[in-house]
């Protein structure tokens, strides 16, 4: 038991979105539980089964959440969930249901993006002004409270956009710290980690093929000593920008060193690997250039193999990086195996 309790506290601490959506789904349950209860029993049974349908689709979402990791889906179902939940108890209880809303404007800015949650507020207050222009008194006692309503609502809706916005962009950008490489852009040691992981992942669940390529710049110290290290990180980011654009889309580089970078390569086998390489390493000694004249690369590549871990496999490569350097650099050694030990 107190080993499953840190498993579920580590990928709450590992997933934002995951931590947000448990603990409103928690509080929304505990706090409208009772209500569903309590008006049961006072014979109000179709605010009480719309209660009953939020606190039942709150369960399913939080659930579905853990077991696919998928948490944009289930947050958007909960957020349209509780509105529409929201706006049938308002009309129903009138005064007493528009607190309700308030929360309501709360949860949705958590749950889904500003622009998103900002229209469902919008409808919510729109469906509480026709249904009140429609029926007079049903759900505002006058004009004068439904103006007030209306306007506070808006406001509340409003600055919490702001708010909502403000905070989604901090935080993107802190992932973004994370994860990137400060000079050249490129992914970090850290997330190379991640992404390496996670294709070990795929390719035991469904197979997928993948690759890397370990580059090191060739006599980059030289250019450091001769030239400074801001003429040195200027080749650096030049060779993140070419790789890039020589490389397709769905590649990933990682600087994981000084000098030394890495490409994963999904859907790839060993003579789609050799041709990467050859590929880049042209492109490097015709369009790299440094201050004292071109620049090239060594290289090292492997397949991830069935049942290998991560770590193995970066050592594989590695391993051909350092065979490549030692034959005389500005060269690629691709490791070559059967293809009944090719993952």
């Amino acid at each position: 038991m107190p080993k499953l309790t840190s498993l579920l506290l580590r990928r709450l601490r590992k997933d934002y979105q995951l931590s947000i959506i448990t603990l409103m789904g928690l509080f929304g349950v505990l706090a409208v539980t009772p209500y569903a209860v309590y008006r049961f029993v006072q014979g109000n049974y179709l605010v009480s089964i719309a209660d009953s349908i939020i606190v039942l689709s709150t369960i399913f979402a939080v659930l579905h959440a853990w077991r696919t990791g998928d948490t944009v889906k289930p947050g958007i179902a909960l957020a349209v969930i509780f509105s529409a939940g929201a706006t049938v108890i308002a009309i129903n209880l009138g005064v007493n249901g528009l607190f309700w809303i308030y929360p309501l404007t709360l949860f949705n800015f958590f749950m889904v993006s500003p622009g998103k949650a900002m229209v469902l507020m919008l409808m919510v207050l729109a469906s509480l002004l026709g249904h009140a222009l429609l029926i007079p008194g049903s759900v505002f006692e006058s004009d004068y409270q439904m103006m007030s309503f209306l306007v506070t609502g808006l406001m509340a809706s409003v600055l919490t956009c702001i708010f909502a916005f403000r905070t989604r962009s901090q935080r993107d950008q802190l992932q973004a710290m994370a994860i990137l490489d400060p000079l050249t852009g490129a992914r970090n040691r850290r997330a190379m980690n991640e992404e390496l992981r996670i294709a070990v992942s795929t390719h035991r669940r469904h197979g997928n093929n993948y690759g890397v390529l370990v580059m090191d710049l060739d006599h980059f110290k030289q250019i450091n000593d001769k030239f400074g290290h801001p003429a040195g990180d200027q080749v650096l980011v030049d060779f993140v920008d070419l790789i890039q654009q020589s490389s397709r889309q769905e590649n990933r580089l990682f600087r994981f060193g000084g000098e030394e970078f890495l490409l994963l390569l999904p859907n790839t086998d060993v003579p789609a690997l050799e041709a990467a390489a050859a590929h880049l390493q042209r492109q490097v000694r015709e369009d790299l250039r440094g201050p004292g004249g071109p620049v090239t690369m060594s290289v090292g590549g492997a397949i991830l193999r069935t049942g290998e871990p991560w770590e193995g496999w970066l050592q594989r490569a590695d391993e051909h990086l350092y065979q490549a350097k030692s034959s005389g650099r500005n060269c690629s050694i691709i490791e070559a195996k059967p293809e009944s030990q090719i993952a």
